[in-house]
């Protein structure tokens, strides 16, 4: 296997364990590393086409996971600041009556 197969298999297991941390700093280092070693591993000279297709439909999938996490942390924030503005406005009009 070349280094920069290596490379995105290291990068997709540590994508893997900082989704698990939801480690969303990581996760942004992690994302720009993976892009760059996927472009090396293009730019390469021809290397296993087997290997290569396991190791970016691995990449895949964890992009997959990655993309559903994230948006159901996003739902929840939004549904969080729903009740904020909910219980902010029945302030207002306890305030104004009380």
């Amino acid at each position: 296997m070349s280094q920069a197969l290596q490379r995105i298999e290291q990068t997709r297991v540590a994508l893997i364990d900082a989704l698990a941390e939801r480690n969303w700093n990581a996760i942004g280092e992690l994302d720009v590393a993976c892009r760059s070693c996927v472009d090396d591993v293009l730019s390469e000279a021809p290397v296993d086409e087997a290997a290569l297709r396991e190791n970016l439909e691995g990449l895949l999938v964890v992009y997959k996971q990655l993309l559903e996490v994230a948006t159901g942390e996003r739902q929840s924030i939004v549904d969080e600041m729903s009740q904020i503005t909910q219980a902010k406005n029945a302030s207002k009009v306890y305030h104004l009556f009380g």
